[in-house]
């Protein structure tokens, strides 16, 4: 069996993929990958996601230059869910410059921001960027 024929692809040929620091295991980010972006994650060493909304491959980093180098990738026992364990270049994983996409947390008040912003967005890709 080839080894992408385990993955339970989803009824757009995507999982869900989870990006955690591979030092600290800090949950960085969600994406989707098709079999095509995970078979380039694999051959490249970096991570490579699908985009929904352009419809196209992302590499991510390939604006902002934060790369994910890729250590380990790993799937869930239900087979529709991969696990990158990831070298987060840049320290920043988050389109809004903080260090991970989970920042908020929910309180009795509604929700707080628990991650201060590392880089400027602006600077990553130029003004009104909303990668």
């Amino acid at each position: 069996m080839d080894w992408l024929d385990a993955i339970a692809w989803n009824a757009d040929g995507l999982v869900p993929v989870i990006a955690q620091d591979a030092e600290d295991g800090r949950v960085l980010m969600m994406a989707w990958m098709s079999p095509q972006t995970l078979e380039t994650t694999r051959r490249t060493g970096e991570a490579v996601y699908w985009s929904r909304s352009r419809q196209r491959p992302w590499h991510k980093g390939e604006s902002s230059g934060n790369v994910q180098r890729v250590r380990a990738i790993e799937l869930d026992c239900d087979g529709d869910t991969l696990l990158l364990q990831v070298e987060q270049r840049g320290g920043v994983a988050c389109h809004t410059g903080r260090r991970s996409c989970f920042y908020r947390r929910l309180a009795a008040d509604g929700w707080r921001i628990t991650d201060t912003v590392r880089r400027d967005p602006a600077d990553m890709y130029g003004e009104g960027s909303d990668e």
